[in-house]
């Protein structure tokens, strides 16, 4: 487990992967030091946050879903999910980031209260707008406000979309470990 109370700092000996490192066995720990400037949240035309709500988590629900089969991870089924909310203490429906279109629900970014991004998926329809950078920017304002150091994330190694945003935004490589078999 990682010793929180420190922060991360950046030196010469970075850890990075190379740019075809892509194993499916492996996955990456990442950070973005909360004390560096940040970029102002700012949603691409149409798009606008939504408070997470009983009336669209079945929609968040299944974007989330639909992110587990693209980019790896899991999400327990629906009930198991939204009791999550009431029973553990690491899930906050305040940490639960929802940005919709005129069509519903195309980003959510679902977070810990430990400071850690559980989920971000944006739905295939408006990727490439800027959507995932501008929730990233959001989670970014949401956890400084809570006086947060840092903000991590895991990511697999094979996911090379999401790991170049990740890495345009600020985040930096932390640890690199193996799957564990399901």
């Amino acid at each position: 487990m990682l010793d929180r109370s420190r922060p991360y700092s950046r030196s010469p000996r970075d850890l990075r992967p190379g740019p075809t490192a892509a194993s499916t066995g492996h996955y990456w720990l990442m950070r973005r030091d909360l004390t560096l400037p940040r970029r102002p949240v700012i949603w691409p035309e149409a798009l606008h946050e939504v408070p997470f709500n009983a009336e669209n988590a079945p929609a968040v629900h299944r974007l989330l879903a639909l992110g587990t089969q693209h980019g790896g991870g899991r999400v327990a089924d629906l009930t198991t999910w939204l009791n999550a909310f009431e029973r553990d203490p690491e899930f906050d429906r305040a940490l639960c980031f929802v940005v919709e279109d005129p069509l519903g629900v195309v980003g959510v970014a679902q977070c810990w209260t430990s400071a850690f991004i559980r989920n971000l998926v944006v739905h295939p329809r408006v990727q490439g707008r800027g959507v995932g950078s501008a929730l990233l920017a959001r989670v970014f304002e949401a956890f400084a406000q809570r006086n947060e150091g840092h903000v991590d994330l895991k990511v697999m190694e094979s996911n090379l979309t999401a790991r170049r945003l990740y890495e345009r935004v600020g985040m930096h490589y932390v640890q690199r470990s193996e799957l564990e078999p399901r």
